[in-house]
């Protein structure tokens, strides 16, 4: 049983989501500020973190830095942000994910159960090779599954799991279209219900990712009413 600790100063949040989490069978630690968090991973480490970025006491941003000091655990980000700025830092700073709030506790719980799956993978001794899990070598684009890594032109980029999760469906067959609906089964679960706009703004951060380090990048093509389908470079 996995050990989750979900940290936010908004008690509606820790109760109505350590009820879910421990429902689908995780065990779950809540705290509502960073500073208690902190005390608590410091004679324990859970095996996972949910953290919101604003609390009172130590911030989810300073929380993430002094766990990263200690520990490669999967930490996801809650963010009712508009500005992507802190979204961006924290993934800089280690984090592996986040979740806009409000956001559908499925979705949530999904995206833990895949980030558990890669943390299992990484720990494994002998790591079967696959088309799933060996590296992804697309042109310029370097993607290694097992270490969620991504690499353009020899530059790391920080992607989330589910950004991760749409370049490689992409990249994986260069020229071939992939639907909006072929894209939501790669990145949800079939009990997440998202729209096609979800799917839009996926890609518009993920080209907007790649451009931070190339300000030329066009590899993801949109073929209007249609899809996307990722071109050789």
């Amino acid at each position: 049983m996995s050990r989750i600790a979900l940290v936010d100063d908004d008690r509606n949040i820790l109760t109505s989501v350590s009820m879910t989490l421990e429902a689908e069978g995780f065990e779950v630690e809540t705290y509502n500020d960073g500073q208690a968090a902190y005390e608590a991973f410091s004679k324990r480490m859970p095996d996972m973190a949910v953290l919101d970025i604003k609390m009172p006491r130590m911030d989810g941003m300073d929380l993430l830095q002094r766990i990263r000091q200690k520990s490669a655990m999967p930490v996801i980000f809650l963010t009712s942000k508009d500005d992507e700025i802190d979204e961006v830092l924290g993934l800089r700073m280690g984090a592996d994910d986040y979740v806009k709030k409000p956001f559908s506790q499925r979705l949530l719980v999904e995206r833990i159960r895949s980030l558990l799956r890669r943390q299992d993978v990484l720990a494994g001794e002998d790591v079967p090779v696959t088309e799933e899990t060996k590296v992804m070598v697309r042109g310029e684009l370097t993607m290694d599954p097992l270490r969620h890594s991504v690499r353009w032109k020899g530059d790391d980029v920080s992607l989330t799991v589910t950004e991760f999760l749409l370049l490689q469906a992409l990249a994986q067959r260069p020229g071939f279209v992939k639907s909006r609906d072929q894209l939501m089964d790669v990145a949800y679960d079939d009990q997440v219900y998202v729209d096609d706009r979800t799917i839009d703004s996926h890609i518009k951060r993920l080209r907007k990712k790649m451009r931070s380090v190339d300000s030329n990048f066009s590899a993801i093509e949109t073929l209007y009413g249609i899809g996307y389908r990722y071109n050789e470079e």
